[in-house]
């Protein structure tokens, strides 16, 4: 079965991951949502299914490559591209205040392993469909503690995790040049488990520069770095 524009989402049985892939739905895409928990998966899906959303879940731990390759083998059967590779999923695990002289390798090592790892894990798993697309795009969800020209204190594995994402990002846009765009975006603050209850934002805002970035034209930037949709340094 082959939609006029298919993405998958990464991470997306709840929070920004979710909601990405509602709004994709919602413009008429076909989405595969993917897992780590197939039931939490599945039942996203049936979520969105209730609101008429063309959606399919998919059990994917982007730790584990034999996962990564899994799913392509599940997408290639159904699929001869997909023009959309949302990598969302993402931990933040650092203890509550703990400074970067005091951080657990073995909390670094986890973090690094979804959020740098994880995100090439399945790009590279992921990128035969992406060129099989005539108008491919990925995004990369990063975070504003990544960026270099305002780095802190704080969450030291989380920060790093996503400065090096934020380099992946830049390496990938070069190499899948021309036929695939490649962006990074910062979704801000936002009201999620993993944001919390006090964030600034809602989901709707967190996804809407995502969303952009899987949709853009084909004049639209690769290799960049965006907040609202606009570009912010690294």
């Amino acid at each position: 079965m082959n939609a006029a524009n298919i993405a998958v989402v990464t991470g997306a049985n709840r929070g920004i991951g979710l909601e990405t892939a509602r709004q994709l739905a919602k413009l008429g895409w076909q989405v595969v949502l993917t897992s780590r928990d197939p039931d939490k998966g599945n039942q996203a899906a049936s979520r969105l299914g209730e609101q008429g959303l063309t959606v399919d879940a998919l059990q994917l731990d982007v730790t584990d490559r034999k996962s990564c390759a899994a799913a392509h083998q599940w997408l290639a059967q159904r699929f001869d591209h997909i023009d959309a590779l949302i990598n969302n999923a993402g931990i933040m695990i650092d203890p509550q205040g703990v400074p970067a002289l005091d951080l657990s390798s073995d909390v670094l090592r986890q973090t690094l392993e979804t959020n740098l790892f994880g995100v090439l894990n399945v790009t590279q798993a992921l990128a035969p469909l992406l060129r099989g697309s005539r108008r491919a795009r990925v995004v990369n969800l990063s975070s504003g503690l990544g960026q270099l020209t305002d780095m802190q204190a704080g969450t030291p594995a989380y920060r790093m995790s996503k400065t090096a994402l934020n380099a992946l990002t830049r390496i990938l846009a070069a190499e899948l040049a021309p036929g695939v765009k490649v962006n990074a975006m910062c979704p801000g603050w936002v009201r999620t488990d993993m944001g919390g209850p006090q964030g600034e934002r809602s989901v709707e805002q967190g996804a809407d520069t995502a969303v952009w970035l899987a949709t853009l034209p084909d004049d639209g930037p690769t290799g960049g770095y965006f907040r609202d949709r606009k570009p912010i340094p690294w």
